[in-house]
C-alpha cells in the first residue's frame, strides 16, 4: 500500500504535516497518549502537533516515522513545514499566534510585535541588529508587519494587552515615531480591535515582574503560554504551568488601570511625543 505523499511547501505544511499525523495515528490504532508516550510527550503534545500549533522536531518526525511505520515521511517534510521568515527563537510562537483565538500579553518594556507600526519596528531591529545590512531590517520589519495582518480580520483573534508605563515612557526611535505608535494603539483600541491597559508605576509590584509573557488558546488544542528573554523563547504547555502563568496574568489585569483610564494615558503621552516633535 502507498504511503503518503510528500507535502507541497506551499500549501500550509504545517497544517498539512499535523493532518497527516492524525490521519496515521488513527490508522495505527493509537490514541495520543498512546503515540506520546514512546516519545515522552504528552497526549496535548501531540494534538498541538496535529492541529499545527507546534513545530514536529526532526528527531521526534524521526521516531514518529518508526511507531507509526510511515517510511520517513515526517522527517523529510518537517523540514519544510519548519521554513520561517522569524527569528529561530521565535518562530514556533509566531506560527502558533496566526491560528490562535485569544491571544493575552504583559509586555513589560516593547510594545507588542502585533501593535508595532513599522517605524517603531524599525527602531527596534536597529537596535537589535546596529551592524546589519538595511536589506536584513527590511527582511525583519516585513516579517513583523505580516503578523501583524492578523488583526486585519475584525473579531478574531481577540487580543488582550496590558502595557507597563514603562513602555509608553521608554522612548524607541525619535518623538515622531512614538506619536505614531501610540496614537496606532489608541486606534486600533478605539474600534474596539484590541483590548488594552496599562500597569502604571504607581502599582508598585507586581505579579508578572520577572519579565514579559504571552497567553494563547486555540479551538482544537490547549492553550500555550510563551516567555521570551535576549533572544531566547519558550513555549509551554504543561496544564499545571500554564495555569500558574494565567493566574499571573490575572493578577497583572486586576493592578492594571481599566481600559478607560489606560487609553487616556495613552493618549496622554503620544500628546507629549507629538508637542515635542513639533518643537522648533
Amino acid at each position: 500500500m502507498p504511503g503518503p505523499k510528500d507535502l507541497d511547501p506551499s500549501t500550509s505544511p504545517r497544517a498539512l504535516l499535523g493532518a497527516e499525523l492524525r490521519h496515521a495515528r488513527e490508522n495505527a490504532g493509537l490514541s495520543r497518549r498512546e503515540l506520546g508516550e514512546p516519545l515522552f510527550v504528552s497526549a496535548s503534545f501531540i494534538g498541538q502537533l496535529e492541529s499545527g500549533t507546534r513545530r514536529m522536531q526532526p528527531d521526534v518526525a524521526r521516531r514518529i516515522d518508526e511507531i507509526l511505520g510511515t517510511n520517513g515521511f515526517f522527517e523529510r517534510n518537517c523540514i519544510a513545514a519548519n521554513k520561517s521568515k522569524h527569528p529561530e527563537h521565535f518562530a514556533e510562537a509566531a506560527e502558533a499566534e496566526a491560528v490562535a483565538t485569544t491571544i493575552r500579553e504583559y509586555a513589560p518594556v516593547l510594545i507588542p510585535g502585533l501593535l508595532q507600526t513599522e517605524a517603531y519596528a524599525r527602531a527596534v531591529f536597529r537596535a537589535y541588529r546596529p551592524t546589519a545590512t538595511e536589506a536584513v531590517i527590511d527582511e525583519l520589519v516585513e516579517a513583523r508587519l505580516e503578523r501583524a495582518r492578523l488583526l486585519d480580520d475584525p473579531a478574531t483573534p481577540m487580543v488582550w494587552t496590558v502595557l507597563d508605563e514603562a513602555v509608553l515612557r521608554r522612548r524607541v526611535g525619535n518623538a515622531a515615531v512614538m506619536a505614531e505608535a501610540l496614537g496606532h494603539i489608541r486606534a486600533l483600541a478605539r474600534r474596539n480591535r484590541v483590548l488594552v491597559q496599562v500597569m502604571p508605576f504607581s502599582a508598585g509590584a507586581h505579579a508578572s515582574l520577572n519579565g514579559a509573557l504571552r497567553l494563547m488558546s486555540f479551538v482544537d488544542a490547549p492553550p500555550l503560554a510563551y516567555l521570551e528573554v535576549m533572544s531566547m523563547g519558550h513555549l509551554e504547555d504543561d496544564p499545571p504551568t500554564v495555569a500558574r502563568y494565567t493566574l499571573a496574568y490575572d493578577l497583572v489585569v486586576a493592578g492594571a488601570l481599566s481600559p478607560g483610564d489606560s487609553l487616556s494615558l495613552v493618549e496622554s503621552v503620544a500628546e507629549e511625543y507629538t508637542h515635542e516633535d513639533q518643537q522648533p
